[in-house]
């Protein structure tokens, strides 16, 4: 009992080794330069702490001292808020609700095949719906160096994890998709994304 409170005076990250969305996280962590202790989960075995933690026994689950919170976006919005700098939202709420907008937007209509994709439910649809909806809007990431910014962002926060997985997921972008692609090697490139790749997720491009 008193190993458990002594490690819930740091930052606790409960994180899978390949979750996409554990992934989003760390890359926020990383950008914001916060130290925290990542507990590693298997998500076929969770631990006893995590059942404890969240309802929902998944991840990612971050544990901030007394606070528990869990859904990808409330804890990134939530680490954008208490670490300030650099940020990664727009400080004006119109901007702000844009923003939250978008990356609702990309959670329901990319996320949402990215996990028909996994879950294996009508996989040759939901790549090929993926990519032709990753195609058309490729257009946008030639108009600025961040997605739909001039700053790294939050929305590139959880773009990049994606992307990073697409050949893992059987999905190929062609050509014409070329601004995308460029982008996504933008993003590989970042230090923050470099430090946030657990050895899993480096292998998911080495099997692919």
């Amino acid at each position: 009992m008193a190993q458990m409170a002594n490690r819930r005076l740091a930052m606790t990250l409960f994180s899978a080794d390949t979750c996409p969305y554990c992934h989003i996280v760390r890359i926020v962590l990383a950008e914001k330069g916060i130290s925290f202790e990542v507990q590693d989960v298997d998500i076929n075995n969770t631990p006893e702490d995590l059942k404890d933690l969240n309802p929902y026994n998944e991840t990612p689950t971050l544990v901030d001292r007394d606070l528990v919170l869990y859904d990808y976006s409330v804890v990134m919005e939530y680490l954008d808020e208490r670490f300030p700098h650099p940020p990664l939202m727009p400080v004006d709420p119109v901007s702000r609700a844009r923003n939250r907008l978008m990356l609702h937007r990309i959670k329901r209509d990319w996320f949402a095949l990215v996990d028909r994709i996994v879950a294996g439910d009508d996989v040759e649809s939901a790549r090929k719906e993926l990519r032709d909806s990753l195609v058309s809007a490729s257009p946008v990431f030639d108009q600025k160096p961040f997605f739909m910014s001039d700053e790294f962002t939050l929305m590139d926060c959880v773009l990049a994890p994606l992307l990073w997985r697409l050949p893992q997921l059987g999905v190929e972008l062609p050509a014409v998709a070329r601004p995308l692609t460029e982008y996504a090697n933008r993003m590989f490139t970042r230090d923050s994304f470099k430090s946030s790749l657990t050895e899993g997720e480096k292998e998911l491009r080495q099997s692919a």
